[in-house]
């Protein structure tokens, strides 16, 4: 399996989250799943896309 892996720009256009946003929920261990490559912080797009599909649900709920 080769994941898709997105930077942090990349995610914030996307998601239309602000980078310094994304900053602060990994800070506080929330938002998207992550992690370090690295120097870089990186998100699997399977990731991004599932945590925007579990805010859907939330919000219905």
């Amino acid at each position: 399996m080769n994941p898709h892996l997105l930077r942090l720009p990349e995610v914030s256009e996307m998601t239309g989250i602000p980078a310094a946003t994304l900053r602060f929920w990994r800070h506080q261990g929330t938002g998207p799943r992550s992690t370090k490559l690295g120097r870089r912080v990186v998100y699997r797009e399977a990731d991004v896309i599932a945590w925007i599909d579990e805010q859907f649900e939330k919000a219905s709920a």
